[in-house]
């Protein structure tokens, strides 16, 4: 094991939890679990596995995500979500790093999401690069309350690989939409930002357009179609929350 603190997040993350700690025992030596108010054996299962629980009423993902930082007894973070697990190849890279360097602040991750047991590849979903492991006196979270990024200015892109179990199957990704579009537009509309009419469709077809052409699911086959038309549909779902929100907060406009 190495000097690296793992922190996790978590709500109702059982069935998930124990793969996920287990993916990262052979690199960290302290493993730390922020749970938001679980009503499953989240903890239960978080403790029983060595893992160190913090209880914190949900701050927002970027917030969230920090909190257990300055409770690490290690310099290094190894953040990573419930639904990821380190694949062998990123436990070797990382079990060969050189943690003394004072060149690198961060090191990313190239992420494979899943639908079931398929790998997304299309549209950008791979190579997607995520920074997982920082050091924090030199990186961190952004405050953002949704989807939040570790900020570091000296980035190590490594070749290995993190697993997503992004979603169960089709219903599953069209629920994820409808929970995530609703948290996207209340965030938006706690950060100021304000929608028109006409906002919705124009970021949806923004979407499609870069998923679609720019990332080359045109011609990725049914995955890149796929990737691309969820995506819009996230884009239209969340302005269109964040208008009816809007009007009902600060009036028709």
């Amino acid at each position: 094991m190495r000097p690296i603190t793992a922190t996790i997040i978590t709500l109702n993350e059982e069935e998930h939890l124990p793969a996920c700690i287990e993916s990262v025992r052979p690199v960290c030596d302290e493993v730390i679990v922020v749970d938001s108010g679980s009503t499953d054996r989240t903890v239960e299962v978080a403790r029983a596995l060595g893992a160190r629980v913090l209880e914190q009423p949900y701050l927002g993902d970027g917030p969230q995500k920090a909190f257990a930082v300055p409770q690490a007894r290690n310099d290094w973070i190894l953040s990573i979500d419930a639904d990821e697990r380190l694949e062998e190849d990123a436990v070797a890279a990382i079990g060969g790093l050189d943690l003394d360097r004072d060149d690198v602040d961060a090191y990313a991750l190239r992420r494979r999401s899943f639908v079931g047991n398929h790998w997304i590849r299309a549209a950008g979903f791979y190579p997607d690069y995520v920074v997982r492991l920082y050091h924090r006196g030199r990186a961190g979270y952004l405050p953002r309350k949704a989807h939040s990024r570790v900020e570091a200015r000296r980035v190590v892109r490594l070749q290995a690989h993190l697993r997503h179990l992004t979603y169960r199957d089709v219903a599953h990704w069209v629920e994820r939409i409808n929970a995530l579009t609703s948290y996207d537009a209340w965030a938006a509309y706690e950060r100021g930002r304000r929608a028109r009419p006409w906002t919705p469709a124009l970021h949806a077809a923004a979407a499609l357009v870069r998923k679609l052409i720019l990332k080359g699911g045109i011609l990725q086959g049914m995955d890149g179609w796929n990737v691309a038309v969820t995506t819009a549909f996230h884009a239209y779902v969340k302005y269109w929350k964040l208008l009816e929100r809007q009007r009902r907060e600060d009036g028709p406009r």
